[in-house]
């Protein structure tokens, strides 16, 4: 069926230097490794946060008293959101709820069999989240009904044509929205499981790691459905809205597949800036064919391997980012005179403030590597000590994100691309501090009730050394390394030899964004930020400039992390 509708729609789509001082504004911190026990069961505590205020280098002129009018344009705005139970999608609703009281009706589209099961996705993925409490103890009782007041869901489907909405619904949705969010993909780091996770019961580093090498692939046919066509679908459907004032698509701010040099906030479109040799139509023709050859495993199989394949032929690194940006160059090719703003954010990461710090939905990018280091699973990495970790808390890219719907939600004819990230600020993070701020924190509450002392991390260049190096590890954990034996794979045991399996697929897997070391220009992201008026700033900040990093990893985002995990739930 998804080929079908595919087919169907294809129709209507006719840097930094290597001087450390350059990247680090700051030397690390020494820690030393502490010795702890069965501290991880208490609840983390958190140092006093520090509002993130405007920087003292910049200026501001007397124009800047009225800003670009955010709570004037929210007030009485209404809305079309597609991805909405995502970790982005979810927080956006929070900001929009809470400060605007005033707002109209936010459809919210899901993919549901019917209206009752739409209703109860709501309910159990948004009203009872734990994101929302504090509106929730803001109007008490009344809490549900204010909810389910604003927010609308929607049964239908991206990958449908009309977006699989029935003509009434359609209609109404039509007649009143203003702007449509299109937050929805297919991602690559963002895992969901099942299982209970306990202190006494956790699952073994081979299954965690064995779902994540399962997980971290697109099925070609699925990515292109949704990120490549989708958006292009969403796009028609607005184009029938009687005022929509603007299209606001997210993004990834490594849609560009740049691994070195600058990577600008242009918009992308096929034959300009990406090949004419791309052909949206020929790569369907080629999943819809190995969806007719293969079957059952296999097929899933092959569909991931063709994603990777045809990603990294036309020089993307994956099948996310590679559909990505054929979703873009189909905005381009078919918004016409409509409004579009394009949101690029890095690795989206726990809260820094909103609604509190360390707000977490699911197991991210950066978690399973953390995980498996805190159990003392892995101490080496394939990657660069000073590359780029760009990482952006998801609390800054929905004030981003609000921020440029205000502005260019005006009805001017254009399309603008903002990469909200925060490689190109001020105070960069690197990889290897990052690894070396969880060490401290994780030295000091450890994750697993036992006595434990973690390695700091060492970084590989080679893929055959890291490969050693783990290989290595893994066979002392096994007790033999006695004689010289365990040093070469070959001697490990059958689970040993899948687990060294399961660590390099893992290190292939983050590898693009462990050696990176391009730098995201933010010309117009810097400037949105400096027309935003103090009120502005202070409601919808986004200055990555003021990220403690330390802070943040040390006592905001790892904590988050560990409430999640000990939770018992990723989702």
């Amino acid at each position: 069926m998804a080929i079908s509708n595919l087919l169907a729609t294809i129709n209507a789509v006719s840097f930094f230097s290597g001087k450390p001082d350059h990247f680090l504004a700051r030397p690390l911190s020494q820690t030393t490794p502490r010795i702890q026990t069965s501290c991880c069961h208490r609840e983390p505590s958190f140092k006093p946060w520090t509002p993130i205020m405007m920087s003292e280098v910049e200026t501001y002129t007397k124009s800047d008293s009225h800003g670009v009018g955010i709570f004037r344009f929210l007030q009485g705005k209404s809305y079309l959101i597609t991805g909405a139970t995502g970790f982005l999608a979810k927080v956006l609703i929070l900001k929009l709820v809470r400060e605007s009281p005033e707002i109209g009706n936010i459809f919210i589209l899901m993919k549901t069999e019917h209206q009752e099961s739409a209703n109860k996705r709501l309910y159990d993925e948004i009203i009872s989240s734990d994101l929302f409490r504090l509106i929730k103890q803001t109007h008490g009782s009344s809490y549900e009904a204010l909810m389910k007041s604003k927010l609308i869901p929607v049964v239908g489907d991206i990958g449908e044509d009309n977006l699989g909405i029935k003509s009434q619904m359609a209609y109404n949705i039509s007649d009143e929205i203003d702007v449509i969010i299109s937050c929805a993909g297919r991602t690559t780091f963002d895992y969901r499981f099942s299982f209970p996770v306990s202190f006494t019961c956790q699952p073994s580093f081979g299954f965690l790691i064995f779902l994540l090498i399962q997980t971290n692939q697109n099925r070609y046919d699925s990515a292109l459905n949704v990120n490549a066509l989708g958006p292009g679908r969403l796009l028609s459907f607005g184009k029938g809205c009687k005022k929509l004032k603007l299209f606001l698509h997210i993004s990834t701010a490594y849609v560009t597949g740049n691994k070195e040099g600058k990577i600008l906030e242009t918009p992308l479109c096929i034959g300009e800036n990406i090949t004419s040799h791309l052909n949206i139509e020929t790569e369907m023709k080629l999943a819809s064919e190995a969806v007719r050859k293969f079957y059952g495993r296999e097929e899933i199989k092959k569909l991931k391997e063709l994603g990777m394949e045809r990603a990294q032929y036309y020089g993307w690194e994956n099948t996310y980012t590679f559909t990505k940006a054929m979703g873009e160059s189909v905005i381009q090719n078919q918004r016409g005179d409509l409004p579009v703003v394009i949101i690029r954010p890095s690795i989206i990461e726990s809260s820094y403030k909103e609604p509190f710090p360390g707000w977490l939905q699911g197991i991210r990018m950066s978690a399973p590597l953390i995980l498996a280091y805190g159990k003392d699973h892995i101490a080496d990495m394939w990657g660069d000590y000073k590359s780029s970790c760009d990482i952006i808390p998801v609390d800054m890219v929905a004030n981003a994100t609000i921020a440029a719907m205000a502005k260019h939600g005006c009805g001017v004819s254009e399309t603008k691309a903002y990469n909200v990230t925060s490689s190109s600020h001020a105070n960069p993070l690197r990889l290897g501090e990052s690894m070396d701020f969880s060490h401290q924190h994780l030295c000091d509450s450890p994750l697993i009730k036992t006595v434990m002392e973690l390695e700091r991390v060492k970084f590989y260049n080679s893929l055959e050394d890291f490969t050693s190096s783990v290989s290595i590890r893994i066979a002392k954990q096994e007790g033999e390394m006695s004689s010289g034996r365990g040093e070469s794979p070959t001697m490990l045991s059958m689970k040993g030899k899948r687990k060294l399996k399961y660590l390099v697929s893992l290190a292939r897997t983050y590898q693009p964004y462990t050696f990176f070391q391009a730098r995201f220009d933010d010309t117009n992201t810097r400037g949105l930020i400096q027309e935003l008026s103090m009120e502005e700033r202070r409601m919808f900040g986004f200055n990555g400039r003021d990220i403690d990093w330390e802070h943040y990893i040390v006592n905001v985002h790892l904590p988050g992390l560990k409430r999640e995990l000990f939770r018992g739930r990723f989702s």
